[in-house]
């Protein structure tokens, strides 16, 4: 389940991070800048030799999502500013356990695997709370790499949508599972028998934010200080489960919210002694996690809703009816992008929160795409099919990529769904693949996607699911023991 995340009662473009150049001080010397003040190069190079910074980190984002990053010194991240830098385009090339893929074009033993250019994004510093002034700035591959980079994905998506004369927000919310572990008790118990952080099924509990409060208040704290604000907290229904909704933004600086906050939640949890998954699934006994994606898109002449339509059935405007189209027809063809791992697939079943078809429904929360009427300020779609596992960059570019789509073919959506979207009869093309295999499969042979995401793209990532899958394959379960050891 989820709370719905609107947009504020002023303008969305007062939500995004643009912000005024600071003003000087008194004395006619420019004040220091606050990291979410940093725009420039300039800004980057300053704030950095206010705090006197001998290192910072500059981080980036792999196909899963999975943050990697180094400590760099002050004169070589000055270096990098005017000139990029070079980082191992090996991160592009190997799994979650970093493992080589073996079929894949771009990266592989016949590459050498040699470093690829990367840009830093000044805009993207932010404060690392528990580092004494430490900053953080994200980086972007460039050159070839930028084909199968996922955040330059979603940039040149947001781009496209941006060209139709759309201007693109987002707001992502996460469910994530607490445990009293460690990495170390996590492993050494086989991942059995995990301890969650809090007993029993007890959502929406204001007991359990009372006894906690000191780990919720650090939570939104944290997320402040970090430039992921968090405008929803609260107790999921399974032990030990949290959702929290990240506030709107544009799309750009919603994606990077979104891969921040999945980060570093897990850092402050391990530094509480505590663990956090957001695997989509982790046991039999208890509901997914999502990660779904509100998207809703504004007029760039007049700074209106694209989506509100005064008057018209639950106020949804043709754009709106063309992006929901597109994001429904589409859906079947790009899920492996929204829906990575193996495990993504454990989610996907009746009567778990978690849509088995491409369906839509108004106010519908078992259906795959939710519309949620409301004002010029609040109209908008939510993509309910998400997980938590998802790269946030793909997942959120699938969302907004497919509904452009739509809007680009003028396509008009299949008849909504009214009741419980489980027990529907749907056409057969709304089906969704099954496995992570057969959702790869669908990648490679779309059309749509590699008009919207480059041949480069569709390629690289759907051998990567495919080398997932074919990792499983050599696997032997709990449950082919216990099934066929002693009887077969």
């Amino acid at each position: 389940m989820d709370e719905s995340t609107e947009l504020p009662p002023s303008s969305p473009a007062s939500v995004t991070t643009s912000v005024s150049a600071p003003s000087p001080a008194a004395n006619g010397t420019p004040r220091a800048l606050n990291p979410r003040e940093v725009r420039t190069v300039a800004d980057a190079r300053r704030i950095v030799e206010a705090r006197n910074l001998t290192h910072v980190k500059v981080g980036l984002f792999d196909n899963d999502g999975v943050m990697r990053g180094k400590y760099m010194s002050r004169e070589k991240f000055f270096s990098a500013l005017d000139k990029g830098f070079a980082f191992c385009d090996v991160v592009l090339g190997w799994d979650l356990q970093d493992q080589l893929y073996d079929n894949a074009r771009y990266t592989g033993w016949h590459t050498g695997y040699p470093d690829a250019p990367v840009r830093i994004l000044p805009h993207t510093c932010r404060e690392v709370p528990f580092e004494d002034g430490m900053l953080l700035f994200l980086a972007e591959f460039e050159g070839a790499a930028e084909a199968v980079c996922p955040r330059a994905l979603l940039r040149r998506v947001i781009e496209r949508c941006e060209k139709a004369g759309f201007v693109p927000f987002a707001a992502l919310e996460y469910e994530f599972f607490l445990f009293d572990e460690t990495p170390d008790s996590a492993r050494a118990k086989g991942y059995r028998d995990l301890k969650p952080f809090t007993p029993g099924w007890f959502g929406y509990s204001m007991i359990r934010n009372s006894v906690h409060a000191d780990l919720y208040h650090e939570i939104l704290a944290f997320a402040e200080e970090m430039d992921f604000p968090i405008e929803g907290l609260h107790t999921e229904t399974g032990p030990g489960v949290l959702e929290a909704a990240i506030t709107v933004d544009h799309a750009e600086a919603a994606g990077d919210k979104a891969a921040l906050f999945k980060t570093f939640i897990k850092v402050l949890a391990q530094r509480r002694g505590l663990m956090a998954t957001f695997m989509a699934k982790w046991s039999n006994d208890y509901p997914g996690q999502s990660g779904h994606i509100h998207v809703s898109l504004r007029n760039k002449s007049d700074d209106t809703s694209a989506f509100f339509a005064e008057g018209q059935p639950h106020s949804m405007s043709d754009i709106q009816r063309h992006f929901l189209a597109g994001q429904q027809r589409l859906m079947p063809e790009l899920l492996c992008m929204v829906a990575p791992t193996i495990n993504s697939y454990r989610r996907m079943i009746p009567g778990f929160w978690a849509p088995t078809d491409a369906t839509w429904g108004v106010e519908n929360r078992t259906a795959a795409l939710r519309v949620i009427p409301g004002s010029d300020q609040s109209q908008r779609q939510e993509y309910r099919l998400g997980a938590a596992d998802a790269n946030p960059y793909l997942a959120l570019a699938v969302a907004l990529g497919s509904g452009l789509y739509g809007i680009e073919q003028q396509w008009q959506p299949g008849e909504a769904v009214e009741g419980n979207a489980y027990e529907s009869e749907h056409p057969d093309e709304l089906a969704l693949p099954r496995t992570l295999w057969d959702a790869a499969q669908r990648l490679k042979q779309s059309a749509a996607a590699r008009d919207l995401f480059g041949e480069a793209f569709v390629e690289h990532f759907a051998a990567s699911r495919e080398w997932e899958e074919r990792e499983y394959r050599k696997h032997i379960g709990d449950w082919e023991l216990q099934r066929y050891f002693e009887i077969i």
